[in-house]
């Protein structure tokens, strides 16, 4: 093939409308795929396979982004017309102060993301193509025009594709089309004004494969899709998660109050006749004072820091505000296989219509096992490592694969002139094209078995009977199986005389053969991982397609109430509401079509609850979607990671549980920051306030209001190291607005308290003057409002929760440096002078009172709300 680079998009356009050989030469490519050199060149002129560029803020957007506050916006603006009219000196220091909190936050942010970047890459969608005419797997980023494409079940499409090979292929392009049935694809040539939806012979980027499987030729890639095309106005922004929602609420109210008390500030010192500039000037800094500027900033590093011990857990979170998700996660629904049960199925035993273990069976079972080419699965693997079979005098003719209608799985073998369909499935679906069945198996319990080399004779010892002279004794035999916890299969065959190729019409008239029998054990310890979830506070649904009787005997096995269970057939009886009344009270659902999962999901969060669904398969992508937090692990196929919000490295709900408690401390560690930011800024600002009302000065200059600020600051972003009390990851926890405000006001009206008791020692005990005000009133909001994150940390007597050594090192770091600061020239420069000696003995007297008061109030205000609660 040629390699030359190529430098544009090559012109390609109805490309439904030629023949692979026209496309191959256009895209100056090569059946077998491109060259790794030729990839590379590629890769470069057309950048990544991306729909929109890599969410990788650059470093520069951030710190940009560190500047988009209104509110410091204002300040700035402010400042910068005080240079021109008089105070240059002032301006400046509040411009340098400014800054230094911005870039504070830049840096926290800049750090958190690039952790987060680390950890994403361990979770990686990959596409099969030919590469040096080989397969190879590439992460889908990587794919260009020109590469071809090897897609089965569960897989991604990569990019816009021609299809050169296909069979039995189904893809899912309701992204695109709006059509909740899987489309049937392929090879053809099309006419040229063919729309989107009838292009039979092509795939599409943002689509995946239901069934079957497909050689495919990438046309287009990221943007030149038709995807691409048209994501701007079908991309809308992920749905809010319950903690965004509850920042979103939190915001809002510190809009209010900030608004209130800024217009009202500002209006009454210019009443006073105060300076314009000034009182402008003195109501932003008190803005930026009560507003947490650092809350992004904070956020980011609690949730880095979430991940990050998160994925010591072996869970990946590849978005960060579904962390808070998990920790308010109240139920979580599950699959059985591999999460309930170990996941490492066997095969039981191969049985004939009479129960008999049966060679003959076991025979057409691996043939049908052997021969399959859709999609790697455990129950095909199972067959074929349960006993080999010499079959190198047969061959494969034709396939059509398993998909999640039919759920059955056919294969077309032969040898000479005898052509075999063999049909495996579950054994509703499959008795459904059976007419006849085998009457006896062709060995018998305990017969040695021989290893036959050639296609065994249809005729049995005796003619088949009609199937409905057995069906009850099919049916018995089924029931009694799967209610020793057995998944159990159906398997059926029939001669198609001269046919050579097959399609799903075909699967009719069949003979039922017999029953494969599968264990797949509980979990050793799931019974405990389940009771560990209890404990936290999460119930625990199963929702799985096998039949209701295997899915009592394993719930029954696991500690799951098994009195009742929800089949595919009431749910689709019951209407939305009746639904909702009903999926609370049940914990264990079968025989659940994939449609069904999600309806599940969405009735179980109209309860109220935080739901989490985990899953790893094709037709789990929906649930995960309509899912508050979507889970799948890393061996899921393409279609499940893609939509989940975290994979766990290992399939096992304790993995898990040591998550959600991970992520109910990263939220607790979030908490502590808003509780602290509010009710310290809170009371400051409204003691300002309220200062600046009855004294002829402004109590605090605008500098020095936002060094306050930023000393603040300095001890609560070591907060995402801190420890959490265990009773704060015992149970769920969800945004509560109104508990908020409630401590706010309790806790920013205690901080006045004893910062008019500051005021007092100040003017009435010290006589202080203008700056002796400022400096002292400065000591003491910085050190109280550092001091008391020891008190609020905690529900607990503070003594009794220690916090962490970088939590205690920063905050008496602060206090230290907000005392020294009057006492060194730069002092000078922030209008601060020295307080006498008397002032420090007051100081700790009231930061020891306020500390107590805190303590007390802090007792007070949870055991009133634990026992309006109750």
């Amino acid at each position: 093939m040629g390699s030359t680079t190529i430098t544009t998009t090559p012109s390609i356009g109805a490309f439904w409308h030629s023949t692979p050989d026209d496309l191959v030469a256009g895209l100056d490519t090569s059946l077998q795929g491109l060259t790794s050199a030729a990839a590379q060149g590629r890769l470069a002129s057309y950048g990544p396979n991306l729909l929109q560029a890599r969410r990788r803020t650059s470093s520069f957007g951030l710190l940009v982004g560190q500047f988009k506050s209104p509110i410091i916006l204002i300040l700035v603006g402010a400042s910068i017309l005080s240079v021109f009219l008089r105070d240059t000196v002032d301006a400046a220091i509040i411009l340098v102060i400014v800054a230094v909190s911005r870039l504070l936050g830049f840096w926290q942010e800049r750090g958190a993301a690039g952790a987060v970047e680390k950890l994403l890459a361990l979770v990686q969608v990959e596409a099969d193509v030919l590469r040096d005419g080989k397969p190879a797997a590439i992460p889908v980023e990587a794919v260009v025009p020109g590469d071809v494409a090897l897609l089965s079940a569960g897989d991604i499409v990569p990019g816009d594709c021609l299809i050169l090979e296909s069979n039995e292929l189904f893809t899912d392009e309701a992204t695109l089309t709006g059509e909740t049935f899987p489309a049937e694809k392929q090879v053809a040539v099309l006419p040229e004004d063919t729309p989107l939806a009838k292009r039979t012979n092509s795939l599409f980027m943002g689509t995946h494969v239901v069934s079957g499987s497909a050689r495919a030729l990438v046309v287009r890639t990221g943007t030149s899709t038709e995807f691409g095309r048209v994501s701007e106005s079908l991309s809308k922004r992920a749905d809010q998660t319950d903690f965004e929602h509850g920042v979103s609420h939190f915001g809002y109210l510190l809009l209010e109050i900030t608004l209130i008390l800024v217009l009202a500030i500002f209006a009454i010192n210019v009443y006073l006749h105060r300076p314009v500039l000034d009182s402008l000037l003195f109501s932003m800094a008190l803005a930026v004072g009560l507003t947490p500027q650092l809350l992004p900033a904070i956020i980011s590093i609690n949730l880095s820091h979430g991940a990050k011990r998160m994925a010591e857990e072996q869970v990946i979170v590849k978005r960060l505000a579904a962390i808070e998700n998990l920790g308010s996660m109240s139920v979580l629904c599950s699959d059985k296989t591999g999460t309930m049960t170990e996941g490492k199925i066997r095969l039981h035993a191969a049985l004939g219509l009479a129960g008999n273990d049966s060679e003959r069976v076991l025979f057409f079972a691996y043939l049908n096992a052997a021969y399959e080419t859709g999609f790697h699965n455990p129950i095909d693997e199972a067959i074929r490592t349960f006993r080999e079979f010499d079959i190198s005098a047969l061959r494969k003719l034709d396939e059509v694969p398993y998909d999640f209608v039919r759920k059955r799985l056919s294969i077309l073998v032969g040898q000479g002139d005898r052509h075999i369909f063999i049909s495996k499935g579950t054994l509703t679906d499959v008795l459904q094209v059976c007419s006849t069945a085998e009457s006896e198996p062709a060995a018998a319990a305990g017969t040695q078995p021989a290893r036959p080399v050639a296609l065994p004779r249809l005729e049995g010892s005796a003619a088949p009977v009609p199937i409905e002279t057995v069906r009850a004794q099919i049916e018995t035999r089924f029931a009694e199986l799967s209610g020793q916890g057995y998944r159990v299969l159906g398997l059926a065959y029939r001669d198609v005389g001269p046919l050579t190729d097959v399609t799903r019409d075909d699967e009719r008239d069949m003979t039922f053969l017999g029953f494969l029998v599968f264990a797949d054990p509980p979990k050793a310890d799931i019974d405990q991982t389940l009771l560990d979830l209890k404990a936290l506070g999460v119930s625990v649904k199963m929702i799985t397609g096998d039949n209701p009787l295997v899915a009592a005997s394993v719930g029954r096995a696991i500690g799951l109430p098994a009195e009742q269970v929800l089949t595919g057939q009431d749910v689709q009886r019951l209407s939305d509401e009746a639904l909702r009344q009903r999926v609370a009270a049940v914990d264990i659902f079968a025989e659940i079509e994939p449609n069904q999962k999600e309806r599940l999901i969405i009735a179980l969060r109209k309860t109220g609850a935080v739901v989490g669904y985990m899953g790893d398969g094709i037709n789990d992508a929906s649930a995960l979607h309509a899912a508050d937090v979507g889970i799948s692990v890393n061996t899921a196929v393409d279609v499940a990671k893609e939509a989940a919000d975290f994979v766990l490295l290992q399939q096992d709900l304790a993995v898990l549980a040591r998550g959600v408690r991970e992520g109910r401390r990263t939220f607790a560690n979030t908490l502590k920051y808003v509780y602290m930011a509010t009710s310290a800024n809170f009371g400051n600002m409204f003691s300002m306030a309220g200062a600046s009302l009855f004294l002829p000065f402004l109590p605090l200059l605008p500098k020095q209001i936002l060094l306050t600020n930023l000393l603040t600051d300095f001890p609560e972003m070591t907060i995402a190291t801190d420890g959490v009390d265990p009773e704060m990851v015992a149970f769920p926890r969800r945004w509560d607005i109104h508990e908020i405000r409630s401590f706010m006001m309790v806790f920013g009206l205690l901080s006045s308290i004893f910062d008019y008791a500051t005021f007092g020692v100040l003017l009435w005990l010290l006589h202080a003057n203008r700056a002796e005000f400022r400096t002292g009133w400065f000591m003491e909001s910085v050190a109280s409002a550092s001091l008391i994150v020891l008190v609020i940390r905690t529900r607990r007597p503070f003594f009794r929760s220690a916090p962490s050594r970088r939590l205690l090192v920063a905050t008496l770091l602060v206090v230290a440096v907000a005392i020294a600061i009057p006492l060194t020239p730069l002092g000078d420069v922030l209008g601060f002078t020295h307080v006498p000696l008397v002032f420090f003995p007051a100081l700790a007297g009231i930061l020891l009172c306020y500390a107590a008061s805190a303590e007390i109030a802090k007792w007070l205000f949870y055991h009133t709300r634990k026992a309006h609660a109750a």
